[in-house]
């Protein structure tokens, strides 16, 4: 499994269409644990890039902080599951909180 965090100053973005980058983290959800994480500059905001762009990269799973009711659409339709309302953290500890089951995500920081 795949995530892709928004990223930038080194922490998920509470809005993903204006990050910097791209964490791509693959996990094995039976270990638990983090297999590989590398970081990707973002293509830059474009309505309706960013879900193609990232399932091009593998992504299965996108958290952010924020997003727009359009864009969790499109993700959806890519089949890439939509988490929103997650903490403006370092992406591994977004991806472990998720992946134990103790990330707590909050309200959606985009007000679309």
């Amino acid at each position: 499994m795949r995530y892709a965090i928004p990223v930038s100053n080194g922490v998920l973005d509470a809005h993903f269409g204006h990050c910097e980058s791209f964490a791509l983290i693959d996990v094995d959800l039976q270990q638990k644990a983090i297999l590989n994480s590398e970081m990707v500059s973002s293509p830059g905001h474009q309505p309706g890039l960013l879900p193609g762009w990232l399932a091009e990269r593998g992504a299965s799973i996108i958290t952010a902080g924020g997003m727009g009711p359009r864009a969790q659409e499109i993700f959806r339709e890519t089949r890439i599951e939509v988490i929103i309302g997650a903490p403006s953290e370092i992406p591994e500890k977004v991806v472990l909180d998720h992946i134990q089951g103790t990330l707590t995500p909050g309200d959606n920081a985009c007000h679309h």
